[in-house]
Protein backbone atom coordinates (compact mmCIF):
# COMPACT_ATOMS: atom_id res chain seq x y z
CA UNK A 1 0.00 0.00 0.00
CA UNK A 2 1.46 3.14 -0.84
CA UNK A 3 1.38 6.13 1.56
CA UNK A 4 1.42 9.39 -0.05
CA UNK A 5 3.14 13.10 1.56
CA UNK A 6 -0.20 14.39 2.08
CA UNK A 7 -1.76 11.06 3.46
CA UNK A 8 1.33 11.58 6.07
CA UNK A 9 0.15 14.69 6.97
CA UNK A 10 -3.48 14.21 7.40
CA UNK A 11 -2.99 11.38 9.84
CA UNK A 12 -0.47 13.17 11.50
CA UNK A 13 -2.93 16.07 11.95
CA UNK A 14 -5.58 12.93 12.72
CA UNK A 15 -3.59 12.03 15.50
CA UNK A 16 -2.80 15.39 17.01
CA UNK A 17 -6.51 16.26 17.29
CA UNK A 18 -7.09 12.80 19.19
CA UNK A 19 -4.47 13.98 21.96
CA UNK A 20 -5.97 17.24 22.56
CA UNK A 21 -9.44 15.07 22.70
CA UNK A 22 -7.88 12.48 24.97
CA UNK A 23 -5.93 15.58 27.19
CA UNK A 24 -8.79 18.02 27.23
CA UNK A 25 -10.71 15.97 29.99
CA UNK A 26 -8.01 15.31 32.02
CA UNK A 27 -7.11 18.52 31.90
CA UNK A 28 -10.23 19.97 33.03
CA UNK A 29 -10.84 18.13 35.81
CA UNK A 30 -7.47 18.84 37.15
CA UNK A 31 -8.47 22.52 37.19
CA UNK A 32 -11.95 21.10 38.68
CA UNK A 33 -10.45 19.37 41.30
CA UNK A 34 -8.22 20.45 44.67
CA UNK A 35 -5.36 18.02 46.12
CA UNK A 36 -4.40 17.39 49.42
CA UNK A 37 -0.88 16.28 49.75
CA UNK A 38 0.65 14.59 53.22
CA UNK A 39 4.09 15.70 54.51
CA UNK A 40 5.31 13.17 57.51
CA UNK A 41 8.48 13.19 59.43
CA UNK A 42 8.45 10.30 61.31
CA UNK A 43 7.90 6.55 59.94
CA UNK A 44 5.17 6.33 62.26
CA UNK A 45 3.32 9.53 60.69
CA UNK A 46 3.98 7.79 57.02
CA UNK A 47 2.27 4.44 57.82
CA UNK A 48 -0.75 5.86 59.77
CA UNK A 49 -4.02 5.65 58.10
CA UNK A 50 -6.20 7.98 56.11
CA UNK A 51 -9.85 8.49 56.80
CA UNK A 52 -11.30 11.69 54.48
CA UNK A 53 -15.37 12.38 55.20
CA UNK A 54 -15.16 9.05 57.15
CA UNK A 55 -13.75 6.72 54.33
CA UNK A 56 -10.12 5.28 54.86
CA UNK A 57 -7.88 5.92 51.57
CA UNK A 58 -4.78 4.65 52.38
CA UNK A 59 -1.53 5.31 54.52
CA UNK A 60 -0.27 8.92 54.42
CA UNK A 61 3.14 8.07 52.76
CA UNK A 62 1.42 6.52 49.47
CA UNK A 63 -0.94 8.85 48.76
CA UNK A 64 1.15 10.96 45.99
CA UNK A 65 1.45 10.47 42.04
CA UNK A 66 -0.45 7.72 41.34
CA UNK A 67 -2.99 7.76 44.17
CA UNK A 68 -2.75 11.31 44.80
CA UNK A 69 -5.75 12.35 46.93
CA UNK A 70 -8.23 15.18 44.24
CA UNK A 71 -11.22 16.16 45.85
CA UNK A 72 -13.80 18.12 45.12
CA UNK A 73 -14.17 21.79 46.29
CA UNK A 74 -15.29 22.40 50.19
CA UNK A 75 -14.57 21.52 53.51
CA UNK A 76 -13.25 17.82 54.05
CA UNK A 77 -12.69 16.22 57.26
CA UNK A 78 -9.01 14.43 57.27
CA UNK A 79 -8.73 11.84 60.01
CA UNK A 80 -5.00 10.08 60.26
CA UNK A 81 -5.05 6.81 62.52
CA UNK A 82 -2.61 4.50 64.18
CA UNK A 83 -2.96 2.10 67.21
CA UNK A 84 -1.28 3.56 70.21
CA UNK A 85 -1.63 7.44 69.20
CA UNK A 86 -3.88 10.05 69.09
CA UNK A 87 -5.82 10.54 66.07
CA UNK A 88 -4.69 13.68 63.70
CA UNK A 89 -7.69 15.23 62.92
CA UNK A 90 -8.42 18.47 60.97
CA UNK A 91 -10.60 20.00 58.62
CA UNK A 92 -9.62 21.57 55.32
CA UNK A 93 -11.01 23.57 52.67
CA UNK A 94 -10.17 22.59 49.30
CA UNK A 95 -9.59 24.94 46.25
CA UNK A 96 -10.20 24.12 42.51
CA UNK A 97 -6.86 23.20 40.74
CA UNK A 98 -5.31 24.32 44.15
CA UNK A 99 -2.93 22.11 46.54
CA UNK A 100 -3.38 21.86 50.04
CA UNK A 101 -0.16 20.52 52.36
CA UNK A 102 -1.05 18.61 55.46
CA UNK A 103 1.68 17.99 58.07
CA UNK A 104 0.98 15.51 59.90
CA UNK A 105 2.24 15.00 63.40
CA UNK A 106 1.63 11.71 65.48
CA UNK A 107 1.59 11.93 69.07
CA UNK A 108 1.49 8.72 71.48
CA UNK A 109 -1.76 7.90 73.76
CA UNK A 110 -0.92 8.53 77.27
CA UNK A 111 -3.61 6.08 77.32
CA UNK A 112 -2.40 3.10 75.04
CA UNK A 113 -0.95 -0.20 77.01
CA UNK A 114 1.70 -2.34 75.97
CA UNK A 115 2.06 -5.84 76.59
CA UNK A 116 5.25 -7.32 78.85
CA UNK A 117 4.79 -10.77 76.98
CA UNK A 118 3.76 -10.56 73.40
CA UNK A 119 2.68 -12.98 70.40
CA UNK A 120 3.88 -12.82 66.98
CA UNK A 121 1.30 -12.44 63.76
CA UNK A 122 2.94 -12.36 60.68
CA UNK A 123 0.91 -11.92 57.31
CA UNK A 124 1.13 -13.04 53.93
CA UNK A 125 -1.79 -11.15 52.04
CA UNK A 126 -2.75 -9.12 48.82
CA UNK A 127 -2.52 -6.57 48.25
CA UNK A 128 -0.12 -5.78 50.30
CA UNK A 129 -1.51 -1.83 50.61
CA UNK A 130 -4.33 -3.28 52.41
CA UNK A 131 -5.14 -2.07 55.85
CA UNK A 132 -5.00 -4.20 58.76
CA UNK A 133 -7.22 -3.84 62.02
CA UNK A 134 -7.33 -5.57 65.55
CA UNK A 135 -9.49 -5.13 68.00
CA UNK A 136 -10.84 -2.44 65.39
CA UNK A 137 -8.20 -1.10 65.90
CA UNK A 138 -5.84 0.39 62.98
CA UNK A 139 -2.35 -0.96 63.19
CA UNK A 140 -0.92 -0.08 59.83
CA UNK A 141 -0.87 -2.18 56.23
CA UNK A 142 0.29 -5.50 54.92
CA UNK A 143 3.61 -4.65 54.48
CA UNK A 144 4.67 -3.36 57.80
CA UNK A 145 3.95 -7.20 59.03
CA UNK A 146 4.86 -9.55 56.21
CA UNK A 147 8.43 -10.53 54.76
CA UNK A 148 11.86 -11.48 56.96
CA UNK A 149 12.21 -9.75 59.87
CA UNK A 150 8.44 -8.63 60.29
CA UNK A 151 5.31 -9.21 62.63
CA UNK A 152 2.95 -7.90 64.47
CA UNK A 153 3.37 -8.33 68.45
CA UNK A 154 0.24 -8.50 70.38
CA UNK A 155 -0.46 -9.73 73.89
CA UNK A 156 -1.67 -13.26 74.08
CA UNK A 157 -5.46 -14.11 73.82
CA UNK A 158 -8.07 -13.78 71.25
CA UNK A 159 -8.19 -11.23 68.54
CA UNK A 160 -10.08 -10.10 66.19
CA UNK A 161 -8.05 -9.44 62.76
CA UNK A 162 -9.53 -7.41 59.64
CA UNK A 163 -7.93 -7.38 56.56
CA UNK A 164 -9.41 -4.46 54.12
CA UNK A 165 -9.08 -2.03 51.06
CA UNK A 166 -11.41 -0.31 49.54
CA UNK A 167 -12.31 -1.86 46.09
CA UNK A 168 -11.45 -5.21 47.62
CA UNK A 169 -14.09 -7.96 50.03
CA UNK A 170 -12.58 -7.63 53.45
CA UNK A 171 -11.09 -10.68 55.23
CA UNK A 172 -11.97 -11.10 59.13
CA UNK A 173 -10.72 -14.18 61.11
CA UNK A 174 -10.49 -14.60 64.74
CA UNK A 175 -7.23 -16.08 66.56
CA UNK A 176 -6.55 -17.31 70.05
CA UNK A 177 -2.95 -16.99 71.16
CA UNK A 178 -0.59 -18.35 73.85
CA UNK A 179 2.42 -16.64 75.35
CA UNK A 180 5.05 -16.26 72.53
CA UNK A 181 2.90 -18.33 70.16
CA UNK A 182 4.01 -17.60 66.18
CA UNK A 183 1.17 -17.92 63.42
CA UNK A 184 0.84 -16.64 59.77
CA UNK A 185 -2.39 -15.58 58.08
CA UNK A 186 -2.42 -15.90 54.21
CA UNK A 187 -5.29 -14.73 51.98
CA UNK A 188 -5.71 -12.84 48.99
CA UNK A 189 -8.82 -10.61 48.83
CA UNK A 190 -11.03 -10.61 46.54
CA UNK A 191 -12.29 -8.08 44.17
CA UNK A 192 -15.28 -6.23 45.68
CA UNK A 193 -16.78 -2.96 45.88
CA UNK A 194 -16.55 0.26 48.09
CA UNK A 195 -20.50 -0.33 48.84
CA UNK A 196 -19.48 -3.65 51.08
CA UNK A 197 -16.74 -1.34 52.81
CA UNK A 198 -17.49 -2.00 56.79
CA UNK A 199 -17.48 0.09 59.53
CA UNK A 200 -13.52 -0.23 60.07
CA UNK A 201 -13.08 1.42 56.44
CA UNK A 202 -16.48 3.57 56.91
CA UNK A 203 -15.46 5.84 60.12
CA UNK A 204 -18.25 8.49 61.49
Amino acid sequence: MRVTKRDASRNAALLLVLVLLVSIPSYSQNQVLGEVQFVGKTKTDKTSGVWIDGQYVGYAGELKDDKKVLLLPGEHEISVRQSGYMDFTQKVVVEPGKKVVLHVTMRKDPRAQFPTVTSQLKLQVTPDRAAVFVDDGFVGTVREFSGIGRAMLVSPGKHRVKIALPGYQAFETEVNLLPKQKITIKTDLAPGSITEAGPSIKKD
